[in-house]
């Protein structure tokens, strides 16, 4: 048997961080921002013979063979090896690859959680509804990571498309954003910037913050909830000026949380993108490196990318994916 399974990142446009629980139940109406994008994480699935499990990174090379689930060793390929000895799974090769950066801020663990799961569930035959999916690797990524996750990255890696993420004492609600996807895409600048960043740091200072009652954290987070409200309406109403105008309020917003998410480097980026003819920009993520995003006119696409380019940053072609988790069983 093979399956083959994958599930796209994500650029997230406003309205986040204050996804992690309980963060967005202290500021009423709180609402993430996100859209999947081409750059997806896969993963195949084929039977082996001996009964035994073996687990091949493509990106790191890292290769991992166990007699059973039990003794997968979690400190290797964590992610992976949580993710099969949750679903019990026996005789097969575990294949994983990533079509984005290491450290792109763009939810490339997330998208391949949610690949796995999605191939696993298959696998062991395991019925499972989108919540429990959602659930599972939600917590077996906070296992990996050990500190709090939000809850917006798996929505994009499993429904795809431009989204708005509602979060409130009901629950967390994924609402279809009503945007053709090409008009979006056809403004946005998507450059890595080469250094590699680590959500979990940075997520879990802010949260700390935010719970033991900053008074410069919540005004950041205030500030950041209105961005991503005024955004929703532009982007549904194509009101491009605005949507740039919240995107620069978000990052002026976002970079008040904590001193690590700008760097010398990212400000320089997002200075020469600005010189170059964009609208607005920011990091993608909890920031501190990894990918940022610029919001542009169409006739001045071909500038910004190159003097994104120019600054060594690397320039990442995507589309946006209507797709989201896709299982194919052989």
């Amino acid at each position: 048997m093979r399956i083959d399974s994958s599930a796209p990142t994500r650029i997230d446009l406003a309205g986040g961080t204050y996804d992690i629980w309980p963060l967005y139940l202290f500021h009423d109406k709180a609402q993430t921002l996100n859209a999947a994008i081409s750059l997806r994480a896969r993963c195949t699935l084929t039977s082996r013979r001996d009964y035994r499990i073996r687990l091949v990174s493509e990106d790191t090379g890292e290769d991992i063979d166990a007699a059973d689930p039990s003794s997968l060793p979690l400190d290797r390929l964590p992610l992976v090896s949580r993710l099969v000895k949750h679903f019990g799974a026996r005789g097969l090769e575990v294949r994983t690859r990533a079509e984005s950066p290491v450290g792109a801020g763009i939810a490339g663990s997330s998208a391949m959680n949610i690949a796995l799961c999605g191939a696993l569930a298959a696998w062991t035959g395991r019925p499972m509804s989108d919540d429990d999916i959602l659930t599972t690797a939600m917590n077996i990524e906070a296992q990996v990571i050990r500190v709090p996750t939000g809850v917006q990255d798996y929505r994009p890696a499993f429904y795809g498309g431009l989204s708005a993420i509602e979060l409130g004492v009901g629950g967390v609600r994924r609402v279809a954003l009503d945007l053709a996807p090409g008009d979006l895409q056809r403004r946005l600048v998507l450059a890595y910037t080469g250094a590699s960043r680590n959500s979990g740091i940075n997520n879990w200072d802010v949260m700390v913050r935010r719970i033991n009652g900053d008074p410069e954290v919540i005004a950041a987070f205030d500030a950041i909830r209105q961005a991503a409200a005024t955004m929703r309406d532009a982007l549904e109403a194509g009101d491009w000026p605005t949507v740039g105008a919240q995107m620069a309020a978000e990052w002026q917003a976002r970079k008040r949380l904590a001193p690590g998410v700008t760097t010398p480097e990212i400000d320089q980026l997002l200075d020469r993108a600005r010189f170059a003819g964009a609208i607005a920009g920011k990091v993608c993520g909890a920031g501190g490196g990894g990918c940022l995003i610029c919001l542009v006119d169409p006739a001045r696409k071909t500038d910004v990318e190159a003097s994104l380019a120019a600054g060594c940053a690397t320039v990442l072609p995507f589309g946006i994916e209507t797709d989201g988790l896709v299982v194919e069983k052989r």
